[in-house]
Parts: C-alpha cells; structure tokens; sequence
C-alpha cells in the first residue's frame, strides 16, 4: 500500500504530544467514531485494451475512523482522519491517506485552522469548478468528489459584512492514478513517478488563497482568488525506457479567480460556479449554470422530487491546458428523497456534449439499514462515445456498477 510518509509521522508525533500531556488528557474529552466499507465493483464489459485486468468483478475494503479530542470549553480540537484501502486489483487504488489531522481554535469573531484539512467550495451538482483547495483522489472514483488531505494554515474572520477566509499551503500533494493494468485508467498508462513542475520548489511551493463570502437574504455568494500549483495537471505523452507512450503530468503555476452563487426561491435553486484561470496558455474562462426545482410531496406522500438542469461550458486551449470532456455541455438529472426512517435518497443523471452527443450517465441511490448500517448503489454508463474525445474515449467500455456496504462506529 502507497502512503504519504511525512503525514503518517506527523500524525504519530501529534498524537504521542496529546498522550503524554497528562494534563491536557484530564482537561479535555475524546470522541471515536468512523466507518469500515466492503465494496464490490462489477464492470459488465470486457476492457478496451489488452494489458488491462479482464477480471470483471473488483472488492475491496476502506476504513475511515475519526479521532476527535476537544479541550478549553470545545474552543480547541484536534481532528485526527486517516483513510485506507486494499483493493483486489487496483495496486494505486490500495493506499492510505491522512484526510485530516489538524488544531481548530475558535475565538469570538475569528477562527484558525493549523495542519492537514479539507475544504469545499461550490453549489454546483455536475461539476465543482471552484473546488481548488484540495488535490483529487483519483484512484478513488472518476467523479472528483474525493480529496486528498491539504496541509494548510487556514484563518477566518466573520464580519457582518461577511467571511472572509485565507489560506496559506505549505506542501503540494500530486495527484494519484491507476496502475497500468486498472479499470478506468484510460486510454494510455500515467507515469506520475516522473511528474514535472514549473515551479523550481516543485512540491515544496507555497500556494495561497483567499475567500470572502456572505448572505444576502436568498442569496449565498462567494468569491475567492487561487495562486499557486494547479491541481489539475496536463498529461504530456512520452516514450519511457521500455518504448511506450505513457502520459506523464505536468503542474503549472496558475492564478484562478472564482464566482460561487445560490439563489433559494421558494422551490428553486438558482446555482452558478465560474473561474478565469491564467498560466495554461491564454487565460481562459469556465462556468456551470443551472438550478433544481423541487416538488414537494410528490403524489401526496412524503417523498420529494427535484429536478435538475444545468450548462457547462469551459473555454480552455487543449493544447495548453488540461484536457477537459465539459467543454459545451448539459447536465440533466432528477433527484428523490423519500424522507423515511432510512433517509432513501436516488440521484440519476446525464452530462451530454452538445456537439457529438456522447453521453455519460450515473446512477446513485443509499438507505441506511439499521442504526449502524448503510448500503449504496452507483452506476456509471458511457455511451454514444466519440472515438476523439481523449478521455471518454479510452473509458469507453468500462461502465461501472457498485455496491458498498457501510458500518459506522
């Protein structure tokens, strides 16, 4: 299993200083909790390349407990949240990763956050464009909605005016990816053991960010500013040692500015996310606009339906940037909750290209059984895929379907 060494020993020498402080122990209280995942994936299709695993049926196991210790009243706590995984197929995908381990103080009308963090930003159902803080745990899911841990020093101050947030990144986390035999690695293999930088600190730059965001009555607004690493890297074809063209990331140095935006309406939700990034080639423009509309009570029951629309355009150079399959696209999609004892929740939906019609579909659906318990479903098709389109393409015949089952302690 691939770790991050210099997180596992941070962790251990914080939480060796809590143990030792006799003191701090007798002062303040712990909280344990977390969850252990068995996972099965079936992939119903052959793969689209010969060096890649023709095993249709993939399991794994992933554990994420939370160490909570809480101290000066709950003013203070340190956040402790490794995560891991052994996959039966997948060598990248069998990793571990510290997702958090961090000081948060809180003070009046200000609050500090000191170590490895998460941070989300974005209204967005289809994408998260101004999503930048954290680096995508790719092996993890194709979707971006799994993040690595970021060290990070983070200060926020709340004004009536609004929040306005700084961060300061000391350490760049690259991006992982599948083995060269894996599902859902593409069209060609990723070197990421030869990963090249812009910046001469490589890894070691220091990125910065800053944040301000307020309520006005219906409407939730935020604007941010990103300089630093990007953590979208481009994927430059090379011939390695034994012949092949593999794909090998480079990081630029970029300046992102972001727009975030909800307008709550009665039963709509107006949504808006939009950058303008430099340091890809020429600076370049990207937005997701839409919004859900939701029928309560739907044949006079509990549940409600809420439907979904939204447009993605990204306006980037392929040749400069990162290759990107939202670039004039539509997302349509329905969401149903139930509203029963189980919170049953179903998500399905679509992004299309409006130029050439390929087509990817998810399907998402949970219910809690028991107190303890949780079983989801998620299905990814692709279909009507174009044979240019560089990420689609090489994806094409590895629809997914997975069932996880989910105890939290």
């Amino acid at each position: 299993m691939r770790a991050s060494a210099k997180a596992g020993a941070l962790a251990l020498a914080m939480l060796g200083a809590m143990l030792s402080s006799r003191a701090a122990v007798q002062a303040g209280e712990w909280d344990f909790s977390g969850s252990i995942a068995g996972e099965l994936r079936v992939f119903p299709n052959a793969p689209a390349f010969d060096e890649q695993d023709d095993t249709r049926f993939s399991p794994s196991v992933a554990v994420e407990p939370e160490v909570v210790f809480e101290w000066n009243g709950g003013d203070d706590r340190i956040t402790f949240v490794p995560f891991g995984r052994l996959d039966a197929h997948d060598d990248n995908r069998s990793h571990v990763d510290l997702r958090e381990l961090n000081w948060l103080h809180v003070a009046d009308d200000w609050d500090s956050v000191v170590g490895v963090d998460k941070v989300f930003w974005g209204v967005t159902e289809s994408r998260h464009l101004v999503d930048i803080i954290n680096q995508d745990d790719a092996v993890e899911d194709v979707d971006g909605e799994d993040k690595l841990g970021q060290p990070m020093i983070n200060l926020n101050l709340f004004r009536d005016w609004g929040t306005v947030s700084g961060f300061v990144l000391p350490g760049f986390r690259e991006r992982p990816f599948r083995s060269n035999d894996a599902r859902l690695r593409g069209a060609l293999p990723v070197d990421d053991d030869n990963a090249s930088y812009e910046s001469s600190a490589e890894e070691y730059h220091v990125d910065f960010a800053l944040r301000w965001a307020h309520t006005f009555d219906d409407l939730d607004v935020g604007i941010a500013h990103f300089h630093g690493t990007s953590r979208e890297p481009r994927l430059l074809p090379r011939v390695n040692d034994d012949g092949r063209v593999v794909l090998v990331p480079r990081y630029d140095q970029i300046d992102q500015t972001s727009l975030d935006a909800q307008l709550t309406k009665d039963a709509w939700l107006w949504k808006l996310e939009a950058i303008t990034r430099s340091g890809q080639g020429d600076r370049f423009f990207a937005t997701v606009a839409g919004f859900e509309y939701t029928i309560f009570g739907i044949l006079d029951s509990n549940a409600d339906l809420g439907l979904l629309a939204e447009y993605l355009y990204d306006g980037r150079d392929e040749d400069d940037a990162p290759a990107v399959i939202t670039d004039d696209d539509l997302f349509l999609g329905a969401r149903a909750t139930l509203n029963d004892e189980q919170d049953t929740t179903f998500l399905i939906g679509g992004i299309i290209d409006r130029e050439d019609q390929s087509t990817s579909f998810s399907i998402e659906a949970e219910r809690r059984l028991g107190e303890f318990w949780k079983m989801e479903l998620e299905g990814r098709i692709f279909v009507n895929v174009d044979e240019d389109d560089l990420i689609l393409n090489g994806i094409r015949d590895d629809d997914v379907i997975t069932l996880r089952l989910t105890r939290f302690f």
